[in-house]
């Protein structure tokens, strides 16, 4: 293995903040740190010239934060 470039770091950093997200007690920063995390990714993607990466994140991140300012579903939570 060779040494970390900067693009590596983003990738490593993005897995970084997905895990952390993991640590959320409210659904809604899950959301939200989920959001950054593919944020993040998507930025690796363009670093990387990976168009299925760049999609892929996008569209998880926008579904993320977008999800997160939603008010919850009657459905979603038991009476």
């Amino acid at each position: 293995m060779g040494t970390m470039t900067r693009i590596d770091w983003i990738g490593w950093l993005a897995t970084g903040v997905f895990l952390v997200s993991y640590f959320a007690k409210q659904p809604t920063t899950l959301r939200r740190v989920q959001g950054v995390a593919a944020g993040l990714w998507a930025l690796y993607g363009v670093l990387i010239h990976s168009l299925p990466v760049i999609v892929a994140n996008i569209l998880v991140a926008s579904v993320a934060v977008i999800s997160s300012f939603r008010k919850p579903s009657a459905l979603a939570s038991p009476p």
